[in-house]
């Protein structure tokens, strides 16, 4: 199943990491053990963020993926679930089901 895992570096953290000449070799490197499908990185709520999108066999691997930016960052971490196109395709005839029960 696939998610989007979104980790936000405090500034603080992120700051002393750059100072450090740390901050990219640690993101590639944590990058390079959780293996994702798509990588973004942003600011939101003024902090350093990265949008990763990962595809998860099991619900036991959340540790796997976000233990990385907890223990070098400091981050907080969001994690949920996300579709492809061809998904959002499938989930028509539950969709169909929605209306005829509660609409």
């Amino acid at each position: 199943m696939r998610f989007l895992l979104k980790a936000k570096i405090p500034v603080q953290t992120g700051n002393a990491s750059i100072k450090e000449g740390k901050l990219a070799d640690t993101i590639q490197a944590i990058l390079e053990d959780i293996k994702p499908e798509a990588v973004y990185f942003s600011v939101e709520d003024g902090q350093r963020t990265a949008f990763i999108f990962v595809d998860l066999q099991e619900a036991s691997q959340i540790p796997a993926i976000s233990e990385p930016w907890f223990l070098a960052f400091d981050a907080s971490i969001e994690i949920c679930p996300v579709m492809l196109p061809e998904d959002l395709g499938k989930a028509q005839d539950f969709f169909a089901a929605a209306v005829q029960k509660y609409n």
